[in-house]
């Protein structure tokens, strides 16, 4: 039930790429290999980070990308943090900017519609919204008693994991898993999955067509 996805594309214009954190940074250290490896024609010009002693930090660092820190609780609203990360946002430029374990909400202001994705450990609209992060999610999905899970790419909108979607991949769930089995089998998915999300709009074969994302033919 592992997810396949064709190597078959146009040839993919590099982009400028900021990527939003709040934790351990896997999800940007990914990133970054599939870089490395030639696979992904990105240029990750800014992290941001919303704590200051997490993991993903030093990630940054240690690849040496300029990392700016918005700390959440140091702003005096919702609206005032927001204001802070897309002003950061901002300042770089980017073509595509990627949440990757960004866990706060903030404004998608009309210049950046459409081009804000984040990778949710769960199949949305299931277990989504507000809370529904991490381990979290993957406790959820045990206790429900689903069969199959996975993981979603979707473009951001104003309201927790409710914007287009643009890929998902599923993931048996086994009778004899537990959160860490689950959630490793899980990520082995976004590892491949958040990279392909991101050549194709690199490709300009996404549209956006109200709730839905139609994905071009390539060429």
């Amino acid at each position: 039930m592992s997810a396949e996805f064709s190597d078959e594309r146009s040839e993919p214009r590099r982009l400028r790429v900021v990527v939003l954190l709040s934790g351990t940074g896997r999800t940007l250290e990914n990133l970054i290999n599939v870089r490395a490896s030639g696979a992904l024609a990105i240029d990750i010009v800014r992290v941001i980070s919303t704590r200051k002693r997490v993991r993903g930090n030093d990630i940054a660092r240690a690849a040496d990308i300029p990392l700016t820190i918005v700390p959440r609780r140091k702003s005096e609203s919702p609206s005032q943090f927001s204001e802070a990360v897309l002003a950061a946002i901002r300042q770089e430029r980017p073509d595509l900017v990627l949440m990757a374990g960004f866990l706060s909400k903030i404004a998608i202001s009309p210049d950046l519609v459409g081009r804000v994705m984040n990778i949710h450990p769960a199949l949305l609209p299931m277990f989504g919204g507000q809370g529904h992060y991490g381990q979290h999610v993957h406790e959820q999905v045990l206790a429900a008693g689903v069969k199959v899970t996975g993981c979603t790419v979707h473009f951001v909108d104003d309201e927790y994991d409710a914007g287009p979607i643009i890929a998902q991949a599923c993931v048996p769930v086994h009778d004899d898993d537990d959160v860490d089995s689950l959630a490793a089998r899980v990520f082995a998915q976004e590892r491949e999955l958040y990279p392909h999300a991101i050549r194709l709009f690199a490709e300009d074969r996404l549209r956006i067509d109200g709730s839905l994302v139609r994905v071009l033919p390539p060429g």
